[in-house]
């Protein structure tokens, strides 16, 4: 009997992981075809993710080597996307940019958004003195403008792909700090709120059961949406020469090569990393209006 009851409860696990396998495949498939083009978006973002995580496997050649008998060399043949200056390979220079970019982004939009999200809420939930002061210091970061702002960071704190993140994480908490903001003080005044307050439960308890969750798909839209925002900055700053080392392939860096002087004898230089660069801007901000359409009950339906 026993033996009977542990078959029946197996099989019982495996119906259920067959459901939800099926029901998430269903909801793949329904984004797909009622956002096609957030469906491109998260295609061109997975694609960037797995070309940064197999760089290493999936690279031509060593994206440091240099070899002064094949400079410029023009796409195609040994090297398909073609050499740069000191000819190294740019398309495993690119690859490999591609995982300085997505660090860089991804790490500083998950440090930045989270951190903006707690100042917004603390902010808006307890108000008084308290959101005064957190909102003047927000506006303070906000009166400058994005690139403005990093590169004074970068100037105070040096060229290091560590301090490009701290500048991006300054960057991006006071605007999410703004808008987490303004979400909580709508959602604070809701019915349901205001009766968990009268029966006495506890503000921790309010925040965690009651805010957080409804500010969750604000969260995730920042957090897709701002990722573009964080890449094309880091790709600005290292193109200034204050953001990723001269010596780390980059994005950036490899269009301040071409920016230099070589765009008129290689202008493959400047093509590729831009190309790069636009594209992952695009698919990111793709998904990230997708996601917004489909988790916002404001707009969801529309």
């Amino acid at each position: 009997m026993l033996q009977q009851n542990t078959t029946e409860n197996e099989r019982v696990e495996v119906l259920v992981r067959a459901s939800t396998k099926l029901s998430l495949a269903r909801t793949l498939l329904r984004f797909a075809r009622t956002k096609p083009l957030g469906a491109i978006g998260a295609a061109i973002t997975i694609t960037l993710i797995l070309i940064a995580v197999l760089a290493p496997v999936i690279s031509p050649a060593d994206p440091y080597k240099t070899n002064a008998s094949n400079v410029y060399a023009t796409p195609g043949g040994d090297f398909i996307l073609g050499s740069d200056d000191v000819g190294r390979d740019v398309m495993s220079r690119l690859f490999f940019g591609a995982r300085v970019s997505l660090y860089v982004g991804m790490v500083s939009v998950a440090v930045g958004i989270s951190l903006g999200t707690l100042i917004g809420v603390l902010s808006g939930f307890i108000g008084g003195k308290l959101d005064l002061g957190f909102q003047r210091i927000v506006d303070s970061f906000i009166a400058f403008p994005t690139i403005i702002l990093a590169l004074a960071i970068m100037a105070a704190l040096g060229s290091s792909l560590n301090n490009v993140i701290i500048a991006l994480i300054f960057v991006l908490a006071p605007g999410t700090a703004r808008t987490i903001r303004s979400q909580v003080l709508s959602i604070r005044e809701l019915d349901y709120v205001l009766a968990a307050r009268a029966i006495g439960a506890p503000s921790s308890r309010i925040v965690l059961r009651h805010i957080l969750p409804n500010i969750a798909a604000m969260y995730i839209i920042l957090v897709t949406i701002q990722l573009g925002l964080a890449i094309t900055t880091e790709a600005s700053l290292s193109f200034l020469g204050v953001g990723v080392p001269p010596d780390v392939p980059s994005w950036g860096g490899m269009l301040t090569v071409a920016a230099e002087s070589f765009h008129g004898v290689a202008p493959w230089l400047a093509i590729f990393p831009g190309v790069a660069i636009a594209l992952s801007v695009f698919g990111v901000n793709l998904l990230g209006d997708a996601l917004r359409d489909v988790l916002d009950p404001k707009l969801r339906g529309r």
